[in-house]
């Protein structure tokens, strides 16, 4: 997949600028409904965008710290660390005219993947963009190992460079929605 301005995301209801290298992964197994998932070609980078259930009950930085806890619950996590949480301006987001407030988080995980004993050190940087007039969390994720952790192949190796967190933003803040109707009957 080459870089595009306007890539769809949930049949057309939303729209973002992906990184160079990104693949589909519903092209290549099954993907909940409420994800986009996209993987780097070489590495063990990935970036998910959900839509999730608007959880009224935690505000402010402690919804971005709520979200990336449970996201280290579902995946079996051994260890948690919140490194860092900033609010992040909404006048910079595609989204300002429908999102209430936004969060970044970054943090480490130690998750074991699929059929493996051994946790390994997984860096998360999460966007976490409010909408509360469509009761949702819009949660998007960028998965990294750790350096030491990834492909024996060096950067220099790589015929896709390894994305950065300038992707990501540009991910972040070029989130665009086109039909209201996803979120159901308003």
């Amino acid at each position: 997949m080459e870089p595009t301005r306007d890539h769809p995301l949930f049949g057309g209801a939303f729209s973002a600028m992906l990184p160079l290298g990104a693949i589909d992964v519903s092209d290549l197994r099954p993907v909940p409904d409420n994800q986009e998932v996209f993987c780097h070609r070489e590495t063990d980078q990935s970036l998910i965008v959900e839509l999730l259930e608007l959880q009224a009950h935690v505000q402010g930085e402690a919804a971005a710290r709520y979200h990336f806890e449970d996201v280290g619950g579902v995946q079996g996590a051994r260890a948690v660390q919140v490194e860092a949480v900033q609010r992040l301006p909404v006048e910079n987001l595609a989204l300002r005219n429908c999102c209430q407030e936004a969060w970044v988080l970054s943090g480490k995980q130690q998750v074991a993947k699929e059929n493996q004993q051994i946790a390994k050190d997984v860096t998360l940087h999460q966007a976490l963009l409010r909408l509360p007039q469509y009761q949702t969390d819009l949660l998007l994720t960028f998965n990294h190992s750790c350096p030491e952790i990834r492909s024996s192949l060096g950067p220099e190796n790589l015929s896709s460079p390894p994305w950065s967190l300038d992707d990501f933003e540009q991910l972040v803040t070029s989130l665009t929605l086109h039909d209201p109707n996803i979120f159901g009957p308003q």
